[in-house]
């Protein structure tokens, strides 16, 4: 059915802060009529979060004020622009926020009917946190999504559906794998060992480090790829995945129906929960100084991506007995090299929080290092690459969630 303009407008009013809940299946068809709400309410306040694909329908002009905590991939030009202020928060502070400054009077979410309820869809993310702030739902039903969020159903008497889709989640897009990437995961995988509860960030790296492992695991990560479907056809999943974002296409969604897959964030990135048993994260970086920090925010002059959970499973590894906190970065981008004096941003990830250092050219084992000895592994991790100043050359999203 179409949106339910009556029902849509009777939950905003002047100064309301509107949450809109992220990941590949974000409600994007009620878009383009809050843009029109804003455009005539007085006072309205956005708040985003992990937006994989640019919505061209929604325009954050049109609101007194919008913020997100993960300004990279979709969000990258209106944040450049302006439009979007980026605030520095790893994700497991997001629930802290939506509690606090960010606190949302309505969250626009998809959601999937059950026999017992309705439930989040494609993602939870952060998404209870905001109800549990005292939010309303705004509700975006998908007759396409799979049922697969674990936890109890949505309150009843907080939610309001405004309208219906047949439209599936948006796919995760497939990367090339560079032959330089595949070196480097070769190098990687020895450090992961049987039975070894793992996690990965987006992209290309996580996908080729789920395709070359020989060995079973349990996934324990902010994102689930389509990966994770041909590690279960080689009998080399673990159990159920925990995840709180699904981040791949229909061989996925059709996997995950009936399992009880997603988790929100307080669950997913609670650091004590993360650290209490040995855990494998691996995650990459824009550029790594020759102190082994970590920066995942961007250039000089550009936001490319965000903290996301790449601090919380950093240092929740590093923090694991028996676990690793493992960066896995090509040696160059573009020509230049990825191994800096000085990072281009804040830290993102402090070095104490980074066990490992892979590259395609070798391997910086920080453990047990002091300063002087973590620089010298560094620098002969990359090799003839070298070191460089940094600049704003560097543009690839590596924002964990």
């Amino acid at each position: 059915m179409p949106t339910d303009t009556v029902a849509f407008t009777s939950l905003i009013r002047p100064d309301t802060t509107i949450a809109i809940g992220d990941g590949f299946g974000a409600p994007r068809e009620l878009s383009e009529q809050l843009t029109a709400v804003a455009e005539n309410t007085e006072g309205l306040r956005l708040v985003l979060g992990w937006m994989p694909v640019a919505d061209p329908d929604l325009d954050p002009r049109a609101f007194a004020d919008a913020r997100t905590f993960m300004p990279g991939w979709g969000l990258r030009s209106a944040v450049a622009q302006g439009h979007i202020r980026f605030l520095p928060v790893r994700l497991s502070g997001t629930p802290a926020l939506l509690h606090g400054p960010l606190r949302p009077d309505v969250l626009m979410a998809t959601v999937v009917h059950t026999p017992s309820g309705y439930r989040f869809a494609n993602e939870v993310s952060w998404q209870r946190a905001a109800i549990d702030g005292g939010a309303r739902v705004a509700a975006l039903v998908s007759r396409a999504a799979p049922v697969c969020a674990a936890g109890p159903v949505l309150p009843a008497e907080r939610l309001t559906v405004v309208g219906e889709t047949d439209h599936p989640p948006l796919n995760m897009p497939d990367e090339p794998v560079a032959p330089e990437l595949e070196r480097l995961v070769e190098n990687l995988v020895r450090f992961i060992p049987e039975g070894a509860r793992l996690q990965i960030g987006p992209g290309a790296l996580g996908a080729t480090v789920l395709r070359k492992l020989e060995v079973p695991v349990r996934i324990d990560s902010g994102l689930l790829p389509d990966s994770v479907v041909d590690l279960a056809e080689r009998d080399l999943l673990i159990g159920t995945p925990v995840a709180t974002y699904l981040a791949g296409g229909p061989r996925l969604r059709e996997w995950v129906s009936g399992r009880d897959v997603l988790h929100p964030i307080e669950f997913t990135h609670d650091p004590g929960r993360l650290s209490a048993s040995p855990l494998f994260a691996v995650n990459t970086a824009v550029e790594i100084d020759t102190d082994g920090q970590i920066n995942v925010e961007g250039t000089e002059r550009a936001v490319v991506g965000g903290i996301g959970g790449h601090h919380d499973y950093a240092a929740a590894a590093a923090r694991s007995v028996g676990g690793l906190s493992i960066i896995a970065v090509p040696t160059t981008h573009r020509g230049r090299s990825t191994l800096v004096e000085r990072l281009s941003r804040p830290v993102s990830t402090p070095s104490h929080d980074v066990d490992i250092v892979v590259t395609e050219h070798g391997i910086a084992d920080l453990r047990g290092l002091d300063r002087p000895e973590r620089t010298e592994a560094l620098r002969a991790a990359w090799g003839s690459a070298g070191v460089r100043e940094p600049d704003d050359s560097s543009e690839t999203d590596s924002g964990t969630t």
